[in-house]
């Protein structure tokens, strides 16, 4: 077996995007995903290391110490942060030349040949559902050209693309993450603003039977088919969990793209969650009905992360969201009604976007009034259908997916909306959600009712009004620019 690192290079100041998220962008506030892409091939690889740079502010010097050691280095990159990564390649190359470096993550799985063939100092990248792939290349049993799923440059420099990997279909045998972010992360650096701190979040599966033109992994590595593991798999993982944590973790997070999309599935683990006394929360399409949505609840349910994403029908038809305005409505009525925490997140940019949309899209995001909100723009990746639609239609600007400070940026425009005046949306947004009584009122009577979520709020404030300064300064700069040029 050979020496293996697992590596989430450093990034800028902010940079949650090496696990599931779909922007990989800084967020609002200080927001760490845990890097689940690279902690499940760690679990596969005994020995192996697993490094997540930027929560735990680990520079690239940081990383050449600990790289030196090391025959084998994969590390998770993203469109927005595939420069940075091939740069701290280099520079790990440079220290220690015999060490192989390869890449996993959306935009290589799509763009292999690309990307071995504009960055020299990349030796191999682990396509899809890379799991097994990376543990081949780790047992060094198989030469390069036998293993399906990769990607690679021979000797004399020829870049050869083996045959696809078969997608995983039984879970229940993939060995559990949690003793890996036992053992090489501190759970203490990862804070997102919805969920209680510490939380712990993994996945139970992947795939996404929907077809949200949008979003990236199921189009790019976990494919339409929920793969899972069973109920009584879970119900062992979680005991584990609370063997391993005990109750250091106030929440767990269950991060698969449509955790409730099968029903009985989702009770019948919520039952362990219950048994164990432990407080959850998933993903979930806000199709749910009531019965559905007071089991959870009972069982255990704290919080729903739910994609509601525009309040216009035309838009949501368009990007195949295959859900209607009226259930949205009913299913967070209900979730109010049962006590229900819901995290919202809307897309600003979608194809159809007009000014009148955006109201609509506020207004519905004001009406239904979910406990918290995140507004993304909407961002073209390479692999997904949104990006195929920007391509045949020119809508791409002449911007990057982020800026230089992390902050996103709208690499699309409309005829008649421009790219600046979707950036200048988001802010409008947040603000008029926000400066609302009902959204105040259960936020400060969070803050009265625990000394802990006080403290919190009131850092995740600051945070929040440096981030909109921020967007400003970066839209000053641009509209400077573009009148310079």
């Amino acid at each position: 077996m050979k020496k293996t690192l697992f590596l989430s290079p450093p990034s800028f100041d902010g940079f949650d995007g090496g696990a599931g998220s779909r922007y990989q962008a800084k967020r609002e506030i200080t927001s760490f995903w845990y890097p689940t892409w690279l902690a499940q091939p760690a679990a596969l690889v005994p020995g192996s290391k697993l490094v997540d740079a930027p929560p735990h502010e680990q520079t690239v010097e940081d990383v050449i110490e600990i790289a030196q050691d090391y025959e084998l280095i994969i590390m998770h990159t993203s469109t927005p942060s595939l420069p940075n990564d091939v740069k701290c390649a280099e520079t790990i190359k440079a220290q220690n030349p015999n060490v192989q470096i390869g890449l996993i993550g959306a935009h290589v799985a799509i763009l292999p040949e690309q990307t071995l063939a504009e960055n020299p100092i990349i030796d191999f990248v682990c396509r899809h559902e890379f799991d097994y792939t990376c543990k081949e290349l780790a047992e060094g049993n198989k030469s390069w050209e036998e293993i399906t799923g990769l990607s690679y440059r021979d000797r004399h420099g020829n870049i050869h693309h083996n045959q696809d990997r078969p997608l995983i279909h039984d879970w229940d045998s993939m060995p559990s993450v949690l003793p890996i972010y036992h053992r090489d992360l501190d759970i203490t650096k990862y804070f997102i603003g919805y969920l209680l701190h510490p939380y712990i979040s993994f996945y139970t599966g992947r795939g996404c039977p929907a077809k949200c033109t949008f979003c990236l992994w199921p189009q790019t590595i976990g494919g339409h088919l929920y793969r899972t593991k069973s109920p009584e798999a879970v119900g062992r993982e979680m005991e584990e969990a609370k063997a391993i944590f005990g109750d250091k973790v106030r929440e767990y997070m269950f991060d698969d793209d449509t955790f409730t999309i099968d029903k009985h599935r989702a009770i019948a683990i919520s039952e362990h969650m219950q048994r164990l006394k432990l407080t959850w929360s998933c993903n979930a399409r806000a199709n749910l009905d009531y019965d559905t949505l007071k089991q959870l609840r009972d069982n255990g349910l704290r919080l729903l992360l739910v994609g509601f994403e525009s309040g216009n029908q035309q838009i949501l038809d368009g990007i195949k969201k295959g859900i209607k305005l009226e259930v949205a409505r009913k299913f967070m009525e209900n979730c109010h009604k049962l006590g229900i925490t819901v995290h919202g997140t809307f897309i600003i940019g979608l194809p159809d976007e007009t000014q009148k949309t955006i109201e609509e899209t506020v207004r519905f995001a004001c009406d239904i009034s979910p406990h918290t909100i995140q507004v993304s723009i909407a961002a073209p990746y390479p692999g997904t259908e949104l990006y195929r639609q920007a391509q045949e239609n020119n809508w791409f600007s002449n911007n990057s997916l982020v800026a230089s400070s992390g902050i996103q940026m709208s690499t699309l425009q409309y005829p008649n909306l421009s790219s600046a005046e979707i950036e200048d949306a988001v802010e409008k947004m947040y603000r008029k959600f926000y400066f609302r009584p009902r959204a105040i009122i259960p936020i400060v009577g969070e803050m009265l009712t625990d000394p802990h979520m006080l403290v919190r709020r009131l850092r995740e404030g600051r945070e929040f009004f440096s981030y909109l300064k921020d967007r400003r300064t970066q839209a000053t700069a641009k509209a400077q620019s573009v009148g310079v040029n």
